[in-house]
């Protein structure tokens, strides 16, 4: 379907395009005006103004517009463009003048203005002027003219013609020739009017002086600034045979490197023969060669190239002379010299020979010589010349001694225990360009010397051991080292005389002469001894033997071991101590004091104390930090007036030991009745030892007297100062003891002081005191509130 569409537009196109061309060439008679011509350069870009058509036409733009204006050109390139909205006439595309009209001139295209309503025709031609745009060009790249010596002057020689595209002034208008005596160039014209070249000769040739030149034609336009084209001319000059070769040197004098590689060309040689043909032809040969010659060149025939066949020594030859003959086909000949000088270059590195070598060598010695050595080059000169070296940071040195012969020595002492070897490179290298080097390496070896002394890590060793350890048990180890070697760095480990004399390190320690491992003999305790200190030496076997010590202390640790020893209430199996109290006690009352010490140290050594038993339960209690037995309540009259409690000290070890005391406590109204058993207290008196009792009996009396007394003296004293009066309701009558406040220090077992108040009844009758109640510090009381 689409393609039916497109071939009847392109029908319908067909149609239109006829009747137009119709109306073109069949409507002269409609024409209204004689044709215009215009003129454009070529070579204009697109839309370059050619003319304004309303205005030629008198018409204005609307009009023109209205009227349906084309431009019609033949064929089917359009070459103008017509702007409706300006009336201008424009150039559609950039014209070429050669390629529409060729060598025509003028080039005129004709076209068409086509007017409608009513139907008018205007011819119009537009002439495209030429530009200089085309350099003339020759057919040919070059010219090759053979010309006999012999031809006379006056010859005319035709030459082959450029062509320029342009016409006018602008196309080819002459030829030249560069300035020369023997030739000068014509311009002609043919009858179509183009112009061609022709050479005349003006001087009879000399092939032997001149056998050959070139000639630079060159074709000239008349544009401005005008172009040009150009060819060359080669004129070879014939001539016959009638010179010998000569060579251009007599004599060649060349220089070859010894390691120039084979079948390189190192000189060539020439001759010359100013005949030509097989008379000028030349070939080259060697005359009365020698055998070694003739091994090592070999003479191109043709070229003259010699070549090298063989490798040159410059240590074995360093020099040849060869003869060269050179022959033209007419027999003639010619003779030269060349003289080959072989340069040495450095392709012989240098050689080291050891003579002697000494290792090891002992530290500590200085100037030693270690080896002898000598080197050589077969190269000369500078390449034959040569220096030793080695590294910078080594302690030796090398020494010159005959010629190219070195001695390495040590300079300054060595250190075996800085460095035990040393690699050592020698290094020899000529002077040559590149420079060639040997290098011999050696190993020197540093034998020890017995210089340095074992060194402990520590100067001091602090080892812990725990107490009751097993016999033989490893509780340590010291530790030396000796920077040098062999037997001279084995330690042997002892023990040192203590400076105590009196401490038995023998039956202490042991120590491991081979590692230094120290070894407790025995249990340690640390209640006898807690720590000890003593040297240990570490000694070398070289010789002599150097030595160094090291302070070895020993703490003994505690273990807990001891169980706590209750000082108070004695616990030696006669008649328990018995503790009065009396009932008017109020709460916290000190009833006694539990003393106890333990053997150990430490937290082994805490203490702490409790109730494990009593009679009467929550009637007494025990402060757990300093064993005091309080009351925890008020007693009464119900309260049986004996007590036995059961305390238990225990320390804070792990496992924690323990022991246990028993307490008597007994309860009495006053301190007037102190010891009136009670009846089942009178049947165990009575069945009590009776030396415990006479003990009881006589510990009672001296403490009643003793405490009596002390009060007496007190009372005296307090009576006679006026000022004082009694204290807590105590009423003394005149002869009577006044009371006062007596001071029980805690230096025995309580912790603190206490003061009771007491008051001496003069006319009692039993003489006894009466302690009423105890006058508790302040921090006390609070300490009992709390518990």
């Amino acid at each position: 379907m689409a393609e039916n569409e497109m071939e009847a537009g392109r029908e319908r196109f067909l149609r239109q395009r006829q009747v137009l061309f119709l109306f073109v060439f069949l409507g002269g008679s409609l024409a209204g005006s004689e044709s215009r011509r215009y003129s454009v350069a070529e070579e204009k870009e697109r839309g370059v103004l050619i003319a304004n058509l309303a205005k030629d036409l008198g018409l204005s733009v609307g009009e023109l517009a209205a009227r349906g204006t084309q431009i019609v050109s033949k064929g089917n390139k359009q070459h103008f463009e017509l702007n409706h909205q300006t009336g201008d006439l424009l150039l559609h595309e950039k014209l070429d003048r050669e390629e529409l009209c060729g060598p025509t001139e003028p080039c005129i295209l004709h076209f068409q203005i086509l007017l409608q309503n009513p139907l008018q025709f205007f011819p119009n031609e537009l002439q495209v002027i030429d530009i200089n745009d085309h350099s003339p060009v020759f057919f040919e790249n070059e010219m090759q003219l053979k010309i006999l010596e012999s031809t006379p002057p006056g010859t005319i020689i035709p030459l082959g013609n450029a062509e320029d595209l342009d016409v006018g002034r602008n196309s080819l208008q002459n030829y030249t020739i560069n300035p020369n005596s023997l030739f000068h160039v014509l311009t002609s014209s043919r009858r179509d009017g183009r112009k061609y070249p022709e050479l005349v000769l003006d001087k009879a040739l000399d092939r032997e002086e001149q056998p050959q030149l070139s000639l630079t034609l060159t074709a000239l336009d008349g544009g401005s600034p005008p172009r040009s084209g150009t060819v060359q001319i080669h004129i070879l000059v014939l001539d016959i045979n009638d010179n010998a070769p000569e060579f251009t040197q007599s004599l060649y004098e060349v220089e070859v490197l010894e390691n120039s590689p084979i079948n390189s060309v190192i000189v060539t040689v020439s001759a010359s023969d100013l005949d030509t043909g097989s008379f000028g032809t030349v070939s080259y040969a060697f005359f009365h060669t020698s055998e070694e010659i003739g091994k090592t060149f070999q003479l191109n025939p043709i070229t003259g190239d010699i070549q090298l066949i063989k490798h040159l020594n410059f240590e074995a030859i360093n020099s040849y002379e060869v003869d060269i003959e050179a022959k033209d086909g007419g027999g003639l000949s010619g003779k030269s010299t060349v003289i080959v000088q072989v340069v040495d270059v450095n392709d012989n590195p240098p050689e080291l020979t050891l003579s002697s070598f000494t290792s090891p060598i002992p530290e500590n010695s200085a100037d030693t010589v270690v080896a002898i050595f000598s080197v050589s080059d077969l190269d000369s000169g500078d390449n034959g010349r040569m220096m030793c070296s080695i590294e910078n940071n080594l302690p030796f040195v090398l020494k010159p001694s005959l010629e190219n012969f070195y001695t390495l020595v040590s300079e300054g002492p060595l250190d075996r225990e800085l460095q035990a070897e040393y690699n050592i490179t020698i290094t020899v290298s000529d002077m040559g360009t590149p420079r060639l080097k040997t290098q011999h390496n050696i190993t020197v070896q540093v034998s020890d010397v017995n210089d340095n002394a074992p060194a402990f890590t520590q100067t001091a060793y602090t080892l812990f051991v725990r107490e009751n350890n097993s016999p033989a048990l490893h509780i340590g180890s010291v530790s030396a080292s000796d920077r040098d070697a062999g037997a001279n760095a084995q330690v042997a480990y002892s023990l040192l005389p203590p400076r105590d004399p009196s401490l038995p390190l023998a039956s202490l320690v042991s120590i491991n002469a081979d590692n230094g491992q120290l070894f407790a003999l025995r249990a340690l305790d640390y209640e006898a001894l807690q720590a000890f200190e003593f040297g240990v030496g570490a000694t070398d076997r070289g010789s002599p033997a150097l030595s160094s010590q090291a302070l070895v202390r020993v703490q003994v640790l505690d273990a807990n071991d001891n169980a706590p020893f209750v000082l108070y209430p004695l616990q030696n199996g006669s008649a328990p101590c018995t503790e009065l109290v009396p009932r008017a006690a109020e709460p916290g009352y000190v009833v006694s004091k539990v003393v106890a010490v333990d053997g150990d140290s430490g937290q082994n050594a805490w203490l702490s104390y409790q109730l494990l038993k009593a009679t009467e339960p929550g009637l007494f209690g025990v402060w757990a930090h300093n064993g005091e037995v309080r009351t925890a309540r008020p007693l009464g009259e119900r309260d049986a007036a004996r007590h036995r409690l059961l305390v238990l000290v225990k320390d804070n070890g792990e496992p924690p030991l323990s022991a246990s005391v028993t307490l008597h406590v007994l309860l009495v109204d006053g301190f007037s009745q102190p010891f009136l058993p009670l009846p089942e207290a009178a049947a165990d008196a009575a069945r009590a030892d009776p030396l415990t009792v006479y003990l009881v009996v006589a510990l009672a009396s001296v403490s009643s007297l003793f405490l009596f007394s002390v009060l007496a003296f007190v009372a005296v004293r307090l009576c006679r100062r006026r000022r004082a009066g009694l204290a807590g309701g105590c009423s003394v009558p005149e002869g009577r003891f006044p009371g006062h406040l007596v001071d029980v220090s805690g230096t025995g077992t309580l912790s603190q002081s206490y003061q009771y108040e007491v008051c001496l009844m003069g006319g009692s009758g039993t003489s006894d005191f009466k302690f009423f109640k105890p006058i508790l510090p302040s921090g006390l009381v609070q300490d009992i509130e709390q518990e």
